[in-house]
């Protein structure tokens, strides 16, 4: 970022300082982007028996069909152990599974090796998790990925805005909004200091950066940036439209199994096998994280054939119509987004809030108890064989 050296500005890991690993699935055949084929995955393994239940199951050292957990925070599964598990699958929840990449998962402690029932458990309409991104210094993508969804990307830490549930305890360092309404000469709420941080956040030689400012008018430019790039992230408001004449649409019906991604940068067209999407904007296609095109991740996860004899390998037969609908909606966020890393790059920090400034303010370091998850619970959780957990 212009304006800044990285020596004394202050770390994501310090100004939000809980976070969590993500999820550790442990095995692929429990998340995919289709919810019907995880049902379908789940009767098969129970119609399975003895050994080849086992084996479908993929076992590992943290799972097994015989390994007895409790119940996902917030969730239905069952606790009985997955060897003798009978009953309907466990409606399947909407999770960001890669980014940009909204898929399904079956919600049940017994399939995935590491589920992190803290991240479960402040899991509401209100929250809103953030991901840290391969991102290299100088690159073009954002660093940093807000959803409002349970995020299973790896290897970032997941920061969760909030500590408790209901949008209550804001998980950023004790003091720091204090400091910045005066500073600012007005009280910034929770949402702004995400929008901040979403648009000038950078990877730095201690990890991600994040260069604060006390000038009013700076900050409500970034604020209003950030804002932008949080609704087109979480996408659970108004749908994002690029202007008239340049909205992707099919130009050339999709075929029933597409196999082949190809484009077309003189004809912005997207081609799926024969099928035809235009326009498309060379910034949407070309559009990365961890060095990674989104589009052709999206692409690949709603295409690759899983292993025959397993569950992966439960598959829907033919493209669904509610992936083109989305795969339209998604050249759409990467084409926005791109249009926003102008006013991102040009984000030049004036009037610094620096790390030493928050360390003469008591504001740093953060006490121990900020990185740790706040109590949340007012319920008794379902443990192992239906017991109920000690709290």
């Amino acid at each position: 970022m212009p304006g800044v050296t990285l020596d004394d500005v202050p770390l994501l890991a310090d100004l939000m300082p809980w976070s969590v690993a993500p999820p550790r699935l442990g095995r692929g055949w429990p998340a995919a982007p289709d919810a019907a084929c995880l049902k379908a995955r789940w009767d098969a393994l129970l119609k399975a028996e003895g050994p080849d239940r086992e084996s479908l199951f993929e076992p590992t050292r943290s799972r097994t069909p015989h390994t007895a957990v409790g119940q996902l925070p917030g969730r239905s599964g069952g606790t009985e152990k997955l060897v003798r598990a009978s009953g309907p699958c466990p409606e399947p929840v909407r999770v960001l599974a890669a980014p940009f990449d909204e898929q399904w998962l079956i919600p049940d402690n017994r399939l995935i090796d590491a589920a992190r029932p803290e991240l479960w458990r402040v899991a509401d309409a209100r929250q809103i998790f953030t991901v840290e991104t391969a991102a290299a210094p100088g690159a073009p993508e954002p660093p940093l990925l807000a959803t409002s969804l349970l995020p299973l990307l790896r290897p970032g830490r997941v920061r969760p805005l909030y500590r408790r549930p209901g949008g209550e305890e804001p998980n950023l360092a004790p003091g720091l909004l204090e400091h910045l309404r005066a500073r600012l000469g007005h009280a910034p709420d929770p949402l702004d200091v995400l929008a901040w941080t979403l648009a000038a956040a950078c990877p730095g030689p201690d990890g991600l950066a994040v260069p604060l400012t006390g000038e009013p008018g700076l900050w409500a430019e970034g604020v209003e940036s950030g804002r932008r790039m949080l609704w087109l992230m979480r996408r659970d408001g108004e749908r994002p439209k690029l202007p008239g004449g340049r909205r992707p649409y099919v130009r050339a019906p999709l075929p029933a199994r597409p196999l082949t991604l190809h484009y077309d940068r003189d004809e912005e067209t997207l081609h799926l096998d024969e099928g035809r999407i235009a326009p498309v904007p060379p910034q949407a296609w070309d559009f990365e994280t961890g060095s990674a095109r989104v589009l052709e991740q999206w692409f690949a996860a709603r295409t690759a054939e899983g292993e025959p004899g397993t569950l992966a390998a439960i598959r829907p037969a033919t493209w669904r119509q509610a992936w083109t609908s989305e795969l339209l909606e998604l050249i759409t966020v990467l084409a926005l987004l791109a249009e926003l890393r102008p006013r991102r790059e040009a984000l030049s920090v004036t009037d610094p809030v620096t790390a030493a400034e928050l360390r003469s303010a008591g504001v740093l370091p953060v006490p121990g108890t900020a990185r740790r998850p706040a109590s949340v619970l007012d319920h008794q959780e379902e443990g192992p064989e239906g017991q109920f957990a000690l709290l």
